[in-house]
């Protein structure tokens, strides 16, 4: 109820202290959430989110009062101080994850049980999105699309060495914001809609990883013998959020690459889509996983496969 409570009291308000005030809310109510196991990563997890939100918190009180102080209101819509903004910005990507205030991310997210990991995924992230959405006309685009552009790149280079689930689709959910981020001071509803499918999508692929009980990839390599027709759904979820064109994961890609066309970003729409095949490579290896079909006598023999890493030909077809 405090979640929900947090996360509406912040996207309907017009005064930035409400909006600090859900942000807090929304931060206390999840940490139970984190730390339920009483399991030592747990309480790592827990302490990390903590610190990392209420830093990021206090960053959005500081950039308000000083517009405030400068301006004379406290009105969300009407920041106009440079330097507010700057530290703003600052702020929503501590909250966010984005490059380069991402080191919390994957740790808290392996920390947390599958549950939990989708709870911080997806509806953490909307208050902060909201607050992006209607601060995007004073922000600095130049900064956004750099954070972008290395948020997509970090998302996919770090997710390729993974072995875990959990901190593969933490990388993964990254690499997303950067597609989120790059497009907000030109087109805010395509942020919004890439944000709404790709919360769908991630929404799909952690509650079936929680029913298989899958948090490896060694694990998830026996799974599809349990629920064939749910590991077929995974199949096309995983190549949907990777973004393969007849799939709903293309639609926010495909447009959000018309858009910076448009505005003269052809440049930045060929590096942000070069980017995402690195994350295409571990979305077809955690797709491959799922349908692999194991010999008999190879199941004491999990960690011999090859398959958990990327070998350096592999790396170099890819780049090429």
């Amino acid at each position: 109820i405090s979640l929900l409570l947090g996360t509406t009291i912040t996207m309907s308000s017009n005064h930035w202290i409400m909006a600090w005030m859900g942000l807090e809310i929304n931060t206390l109510a999840v940490l139970p959430l984190i730390s339920k196991s009483h399991h030592p990563r747990a309480i790592e997890a827990a302490t990390k989110y903590f610190l990392v939100q209420a830093a990021a918190s206090a960053l959005v009180l500081f950039s308000s009062m000083t517009n405030a102080w400068h301006t004379g209101q406290w009105d969300i819509t009407q920041l106009t101080q440079p330097t507010s903004c700057l530290i703003l910005t600052s702020a929503i990507a501590m909250k966010l994850g984005l490059v380069p205030f991402h080191f919390w991310f994957p740790e808290v997210l392996q920390g947390s049980p599958l549950t939990t990991g989708l709870l911080l995924s997806t509806i953490m992230k909307l208050p902060p999105i909201t607050l992006l959405y209607m601060t995007s006309p004073s922000l600095n685009p130049t900064l956004l699309t750099t954070m972008a552009i290395f948020s997509t790149a970090l998302g996919g280079w770090m997710g390729l060495n993974q072995t875990q689930i959990r901190k593969i689709l933490a990388f993964s959910s990254i690499s997303h914001l950067g597609w989120m981020v790059i497009i907000i001071s030109y087109n805010p509803k395509l942020t919004l809609l890439n944000f709404y499918l790709y919360a769908l999508m991630t929404t799909t692929v952690f509650l079936t990883m929680n029913s298989i009980k899958a948090l490896k990839l060694s694990t998830l390599m026996t799974a599809w013998t349990k629920v064939p027709s749910l590991n077929a759904m995974l199949l096309l979820t995983l190549l949907s959020l990777a973004g393969l064109p007849p799939l709903t994961g293309f639609l926010p890609k495909w447009l959000i690459i018309q858009e910076l066309t448009k505005q003269d970003m052809a440049p930045a729409a060929t590096i942000i889509s070069l980017l995402s095949l690195l994350g295409l490579f571990f979305y077809l290896r955690l797709a491959y996983c799922t349908t692999i079909t194991l010999p008999p006598h190879t199941t004491n023999h999990m960690k011999q496969w090859h398959i958990n890493k990327p070998t350096p030909i592999s790396i170099a077809i890819l780049t090429t």
